[in-house]
């Protein structure tokens, strides 16, 4: 990573200085029990894979609703049940579809089918962080995006998406698709991230994944769907890490939910949100958030691992209440 980085790569764990930042290291406890609590829940013992499931299904759809396609859960189980119909692929071409409502179902059925898949990329993410990376792009934009920029990092003269939304693609920040930083910085921070993430750290899982979710939205290395991948990775490294093996946790549920909180509502709404001071103990919304961590400097990066830590605990609760409608039946 380069001197705009929100973290820097000086020293032999960088991610551990992360973690001592006033006020990260509370939010990371907090998240982490409720976490746990979720996981001690007894329904676990013989349904986890139901609840693996739906907390999968609730974190895809709240993921994409994050970009702006906000696709009611109901609506979006009704299509997935739909028979004779191929769920993996988009009923029409995208970018020629007129329906607005039928191109943010295509986005959010793509995040459905990357959240899907990710327990199979758990070995090849400690492996080589970059080919998953890669692998998560294919899935997420197949039916999508053309094919010869599947899982290809972007380059200052790669395509320039009239998008998938049926207009100029915004990332939640409210930015053009691929981002005013060039690719070869992209790049070169990007191997930044995937060298700190292949060595070993004392820091919780929870500031790995955020490090690593602000990171990707910091560099959009794809130009397109940057948001769903960033959110996934980090959903990725709280399973693979351990924290949240059985992938319980309806992740992306608590961004969303913090999102509305502040906002009144997810996607384009936000995008003006700011952050001029923002204290140990709140959390922002998803936008200001992420603005803290691009902004850089410790005060912004604990902002955003506070934020991260605060949305996960309020996902946790999330699937513990599924836990709870499943127990009664």
């Amino acid at each position: 990573m380069t001197a705009r980085s929100s973290v820097s790569v000086v020293g032999t764990d960088p991610l551990s200085q992360v973690a001592a930042i006033p006020g990260v290291d509370e939010a990371a406890t907090a998240a982490r029990a409720a976490v746990d609590a979720l996981l001690r829940h007894r329904i676990l013992r013989r349904r986890s894979a139901e609840v693996t499931a739906e907390a999968s299904l609730r974190a895809a759809r709240a993921s994409a609703a994050l970009e702006g396609h906000d696709i009611a859960l109901d609506a979006l189980r009704a299509r997935l049940g739909e028979t004779g119909r191929d769920n993996d692929q988009p009923a029409v071409s995208v970018s020629q579809s007129a329906d607005p409502w039928e191109r943010s179902l295509a986005v959010t059925l793509g995040a459905v089918r990357l959240y899907a898949e990710l327990g199979t990329l758990s070995s090849a993410w400690e492996r080589a962080p970059r080919q998953a990376l890669a692998r998560m792009h294919v899935l997420a934009g197949r039916g999508l995006l053309p094919d010869d920029v599947l899982g290809r990092p972007r380059t200052d003269a790669s395509w320039s998406p009239t998008s998938i939304t049926g207009a100029a693609v915004t990332d939640v920040a409210g930015s053009p698709p691929v981002p005013a930083m060039p690719a070869a910085e992209m790049s070169q921070r990007l191997d930044g991230l995937t060298a700190v993430l292949t060595v070993p750290t004392r820091a919780p899982a929870i500031v790995v994944a955020a490090i690593t979710h602000g990171e990707l939205l910091a560099i959009r290395p794809f130009g397109a769907l940057d948001g769903i991948i960033a959110r996934a990775a980090a959903r990725l490294v709280l399973v693979s890490r351990g924290l949240d093996p059985k992938a319980l946790v309806a992740t992306d549920v608590g961004h969303l939910e913090l999102d509305r909180d502040r906002t009144g509502s997810a996607g384009a709404a936000g995008t003006d949100a700011v952050v001029p001071g923002v204290g140990v103990g709140t959390e922002p919304d998803y936008r200001a958030a992420l603005a803290a961590y691009v902004a850089g400097g410790a005060e912004g990066v604990g902002v955003w691992v506070r934020h991260c830590a605060g949305a996960l605990e309020l996902a946790a609760r999330e699937s513990l209440a599924v836990c709870e409608a499943l127990s009664r039946g």
